[in-house]
């Protein structure tokens, strides 16, 4: 009998008690190949000695001192190695405790922002259809899900939100994809005039979409042109990289991938590894001073803001990522992860779309590979695949509502940085092994 309050009620999950590199392993001694790194988060796999230590060192000196008080070592370190990597004019750090956090504080700062510019209309947030930022109240509002935004409706923020770039369902036939790219971007520009360019303060997107799109990337050109539009109307650029960043698709900010770099970035999951939860909002120099030589306070703030422990588990994370050469390891991992699924799904009648980067990768599953026509969704095909997987010893992370919040289905998959190539093979198997039961 638990007293704990599930993620599904309907559900008894085994009890994790260990995990060796890319395995978890519950209570009854069966290992778990974590194809997904839970959700996008165990990039340095399981047992990293290094940051076990690191987060020991850290509680034998300091385990929490808040922020309204004091700073800390690591967080001040942390700061500094972030910004120093970080693509653009981002220049300041704001430490929370996930993703949620991160993309609450970012839409909450680019209003003060605007408040502080002498431009209090600025209030309108423009964000994308089947995106997903987080379950807070801000957050949620800012995603485009329209299921997990459907039952809280009423307590939702007025937010905007344009077709994502989603290459394989819309782009048209006479359609070049840098064409397309272009026509989904200027998608921005039409909301914004719509709205009146002097009421918007901030778009949001994420570079790679993850969680309700499975590792969705933008045509070429697409986020050039949007920051071109962002600059064109003074509005602030949000880029969500809480799943897609922190090397997960082969640079450890993702928009690098897109030549480009936000206003304010948003960074979680990868950020701590899993091994103590954390996330960051990062800002430019200018949103900063902005604050800072006006009325000098964010009015926002969390108990949690900086956790020294939390701290010193991001800096040992982000020193191993880097030092350990393991986001050009993504790159050759993910390569070939990219060529295992296309050998086994590239022909599969049931797979209509591969794509991803790095070791951020999507398969969509159709009921029709000519038509693309999505199963129905009474079939309930992913949780049937990631149920069917489980049972075959790989964690991933299928979703339904690919499409619009209700058809479509997904597999998602993200794997350690420390995937070796029999780990690849392994997953591929697995995956085409659940696949093929549930369908």
């Amino acid at each position: 009998m638990t007293h704990v309050f599930p993620r599904h009620s309907k559900l008894n999950p085994p009890i994790a008690v260990g995990g060796e590199g890319c395995y978890l392993i519950d209570s009854t001694g069966k290992r778990y190949l974590d194809g997904s790194g839970g959700a996008a988060v165990s990039c340095l796999g399981h047992g990293d000695t290094e940051v076990i230590a690191a987060i020991k060192a850290q509680l034998d000196k300091l385990a929490f001192a808040h922020t309204g008080f004091l700073s800390s070592e690591p967080a001040e370190a942390l700061a500094d190695l972030l910004v120093a990597q970080a693509p653009g004019d981002l220049d300041r750090v704001y430490f929370v405790s996930g993703g949620s956090e991160a993309t609450e504080a970012a839409i909450k700062l680019a209003r003060q922002y605007w408040v502080e510019k002498g431009e209090p209309q600025r209030g309108k947030l423009i964000a994308r259809k089947q995106s997903y930022h987080g379950n807070t109240i801000g957050a949620l509002s800012a995603g485009g899900n329209e299921w997990r935004r459907a039952q809280f409706a009423p307590l939702l923020l007025d937010v905007s939100h344009i077709e994502p770039c989603y290459e394989y369902r819309l782009r048209r036939d006479d359609e070049t994809p840098e064409a397309y790219g272009l026509r989904a971007a200027n998608a921005l520009e039409t909301e914004i005039l719509r709205l009146g360019p002097e009421t918007v303060m901030a778009f949001m997107a994420e570079p790679v979409v993850g969680a309700t799109a499975g590792a969705l990337t933008a045509a070429p050109g697409y986020f050039k042109r949007i920051r071109e539009i962002c600059d064109t109307y003074g509005v602030l650029l949000i880029l969500d990289e809480v799943m897609c960043g922190m090397g997960r698709t082969g640079a450890l900010f993702a928009c690098e991938q897109d030549g480009i770099a936000p206003d304010i970035a948003c960074i979680a999951k990868g950020l701590g590894a899993g091994y103590q939860p954390i996330g960051a909002m990062l800002c430019t120099r200018e949103i900063y001073d902005t604050i800072a030589n006006g009325t000098g306070f964010f009015q926002h703030g969390h108990t949690y803001n900086a956790h020294p422990t939390a701290a010193a588990a991001g800096l040992a994370v982000v020193s191993a990522i880097l030092k350990r050469g393991l986001i050009d390891r993504v790159r050759v991992q993910g390569d070939k992860l990219a060529q295992r699924l296309e050998d086994r799904f590239g022909q599969h009648p049931h797979v209509g779309d591969l794509r991803g980067r790095g070791l951020f990768r999507g398969v969509e599953i159709v009921e029709d590979r000519e038509t693309k026509a999505p199963f129905d969704p009474a079939r309930g095909i992913a949780g049937k695949i990631k149920k069917a997987a489980f049972e075959a010893g790989l964690i991933c992370y299928p979703m339904s509502g690919t499409i619009d919040g209700r058809r479509g289905d997904h597999v998602l998959l993200a794997p350690p940085f420390i995937i070796e190539d029999e780990q690849i093979d392994e997953l591929t198997d697995k995956l085409g092994t659940a696949i093929s039961a549930v369908i």
